[in-house]
């Protein structure tokens, strides 16, 4: 008997995912373990090993189409084994593919997924019997696979029970509500925000007819045949999601500070040779920047935070995300317990993720979970920039470029001369709904001086 290939559930909150890529070809043999496909989904980009050793028979989703977890996507047989050949009208990937109308982001999926999900809550509103009716024998045919249409309701409804009581209170059908969470499930800022736009918006009288929903306002941009038009990836569009959903979340400020980094580089080119060869990893500047940040914060509880309507979560445990810039987007792996490290377990802990981040290897609860994040575009030459705070955090620190520069040095005795410094700016973007400028500057200067005095052991 032939092996499902199923669309892997990596992580409890993920419901669908993305094939980008088939590593193998219709007919090729594989290995088990060895690499399949890969995968996008709202956390992580990953290759996918084959569930068993054979021949690779058939493949039922295409590269770009999203399906929910658990969907069969492809199957294996015996070493060996010819694929069969394409049956007229059958639904095969070829058809899918070459049939736009069906390649609608593959949610044909031939299975549900293995969790249950729950029904939206009941419309206060009473409804016509004629409307009810559907749903009523929809319920009534227990254990059939729902449509893809009810699957993806199903879905986008799901919320947590505070979201569903507060939509209970205030007689809201949770499917009215657009949700900015993964898999479009709808958040407590998302209820919130619904509840407040509908008492800020003017009541029509009652003689007046309701108008129809304005249709969101889009700039018109032009095209010519010498453009290249190609769609976003799936990474991308997350991208693109949460960046513009921090900016309407948080608050953004910062501030840039100058560091003085030539005791720590002289500390650095003394030691980065037996660095190197008793550890295996390179001695670079960011070890000495996780450790000053993860003492600051413990300092500085405010900017190692989060904020839930109107409840403030102070994080005890310091969890690091670093910023990964990879060739086709950006990934933010977390560093577990950061202030309990070393330098050396930072800097371990760091070219590991850095490494698995760009061979897609990482694992979705290693991305999860990030209380404060540093991120450093020094590396390409930035001297600073503003970064956008990742949600739900309140902070975010950019690391500019490490040079060396002319500065005016004052000695012991007050005597200025100019000097020969290796430079560079640290920049805080901060949520001012949480964090003072005093308290933010405050945080910054900690660092600067820890960073500046150069006391750090390398053990």
């Amino acid at each position: 008997m032939p092996t499902d290939i199923i669309m892997p559930q990596m992580g409890e909150s993920i419901a669908e995912g993305t094939i980008t890529k088939w590593i193998k070809n219709v007919g090729d043999t594989v290995a088990r373990d060895e690499p399949l496909f890969e995968i996008s989904t709202d956390k992580v980009d990953a290759e996918i090993p084959s569930p068993a050793a054979g021949t690779l028979l058939e493949v039922l989703v295409q590269p770009g189409q999203t399906v929910a977890v658990n969907t069969v996507v492809g199957r294996i047989g015996e070493a060996g084994e010819k694929p069969a050949a394409a049956v007229p009208g059958a639904g095969n990937a070829a058809q899918v593919a070459a049939d736009p109308a069906r390649a609608t982001p593959a949610r044909e999926a031939p299975k549900a997924p293995t969790e249950t999900l729950p029904a939206p809550p009941a419309a206060p509103a009473a409804k016509s019997p004629a409307a009810s009716e559907p749903k009523e024998a929809a319920a009534a045919s227990a254990g059939a696979t729902p449509s893809p249409s009810s699957f993806e309701e199903r879905i986008r409804t799901r919320s947590s029970p505070l979201v569903r009581k507060i939509a209970q209170e205030n007689e809201i059908e949770i499917g009215q509500v657009e949700g900015t969470g993964i898999a479009g499930r709808v958040t407590k800022n998302d209820i919130l925000s619904f509840i407040d736009n509908r008492k800020s918006a003017p009541r029509p009288s009652p003689a007046a007819a309701a108008p129809a929903a304005a249709a969101p306002v889009r700039t018109e941009i032009s095209r010519t045949e010498r453009d290249e038009v190609v769609p976003m990836s799936v990474m991308r569009r997350k991208i693109a999601e949460r960046m513009v959903e921090s900016c309407r979340t948080s608050a953004h400020v910062a501030t840039v500070f100058s560091i003085d980094y030539t005791t720590i580089d002289r500390l650095r080119q003394k030691n980065k040779d037996s660095f190197l060869a008793a550890n295996g990893v390179k001695l670079t500047f960011l070890p000495f920047i996780f450790q000053t940040v993860t003492a600051a914060l413990k300092e500085f509880p405010e900017l190692n935070a989060s904020i839930d309507g109107e409840e403030i979560i102070y994080h005890h445990d310091v969890h690091l995300g670093m910023a990964v810039a990879l060739d086709w987007g950006l990934i933010v792996p977390v560093i577990k317990n950061a202030d309990e490290k070393s330098i050396l377990g930072l800097a371990r802990a760091s070219q590991d993720l850095a490494e698995r981040a760009r061979s897609k290897r990482l694992k979705p609860e290693e991305v999860a979970g990030g209380t404060f994040t540093v991120t450093n575009p020094g590396v390409y030459g930035s001297l600073f920039g503003t970064p956008i705070i990742v949600q739900p955090q309140v902070a975010i620190l950019g690391v500019g470029a490490i040079e060396k520069r002319p500065v005016v040095v004052t000695d012991p005795n007050g005597s200025d001369s100019i000097g020969i410094r290796t430079m560079g700016y640290l920049a805080l973007s901060f949520d001012h709904r949480l964090i003072d400028g005093a308290v933010a500057d405050q945080f910054m200067a900690k660092v600067k001086k820890t960073l500046e005095a150069g006391s750090f052991s390398l053990s």
